[in-house]
């Protein structure tokens, strides 16, 4: 199949569901060798037995050893990467002072620090070749806190403030850095996060399937926009967020999080 995008090569992290495998989904379907990055090998091996030019990479970006694996692979220059997505990332619900330390220990690990180190890498290994492309999957609630999300909404601010400081950064290099912030998304998220008790208090329309929030993360990292938030909701509001007063907006989402 023609590829519709410009990347010949692509790195995608928690390639084995949700969000992740859809992108993968899109760039197999678009016949572009991808590298799958999880830590299940089974669904990455599923994918390639499903979409040609797929190559496996097993690794917990919470350890260092499975770091230093990925970021190896993305500065490798004699198999370079046109694309990174910096996907993997897993959310905790819950009371902050109630919530298990270790936990959020690694939730901060691999929503910032590993995301941080291979954002570092790709644009290193992009630069100097005047191309590339890294697209950082953040979310709307890195635009307003998140009661009983509060780690999590922390870690998203943190990828999309890094994010569109590195878009400018890269601005007329040839090296294009976008967020994608996406809305309520059916995924593994809310099992993983423990938030499917509240999850179902939101009406069908609010939600986004994984293939369009994918679809258009990778249609605007290609275009060379700052963020992509998929859907008119959620368009309206990250700039609704913008002109709120922030003490209404704290309230606001204290009374949407509540049981």
């Amino acid at each position: 199949m023609t590829s519709t995008f410009p990347f010949t090569s692509a790195l995608v992290t928690g390639a084995s569901s949700g969000i992740g495998e859809a992108m993968v989904e899109l760039l197999g379907e678009a016949g572009i060798a991808t590298v799958v990055v999880a830590r299940r090998k089974d669904r990455l091996q599923e994918l390639a037995q499903r979409f040609q030019h797929i190559e496996i990479l097993v690794a917990d970006l919470t350890t260092k050893k499975g770091l230093d694996a990925v970021a190896a692979r993305v500065a490798d220059t004699a198999m370079p990467i046109d694309l990174v997505v910096n996907n993997a990332g897993f959310g905790t619900s819950g009371d902050f002072h109630t919530l298990d330390a270790h936990r959020m220990d690694q939730e901060v690990q691999l929503n910032v620090a590993a995301l941080t180190r291979l954002s570092h890498d790709a644009l290193a290994s992009m630069l100097p070749r005047g191309r590339g492309y890294l697209l950082n999957v953040s979310s709307v609630a890195s635009f307003q806190p998140a009661p009983k999300l509060a780690v999590y909404a922390a870690t998203k601010a943190y990828v999309t403030s890094l994010t569109e400081s590195l878009h400018e950064e890269m601005r007329g290099t040839g090296v294009h850095v976008t967020a994608l912030c996406p809305g309520l998304t059916r995924t593994e998220f809310q099992s993983v996060s423990n938030s499917d008790s509240y999850a179902s208090q939101y009406p069908t329309f609010a939600w986004l399937e994984a293939r369009e929030v994918a679809k258009a993360g990778l249609d605007d990292v290609a275009k060379g926009k700052a963020l992509s938030v998929p859907g008119v909701l959620y368009k309206g509001m990250v700039t609704g967020s913008s002109v709120m007063p922030r003490g209404l907006a704290r309230r606001l989402s204290s009374l949407v999080q509540r049981d």
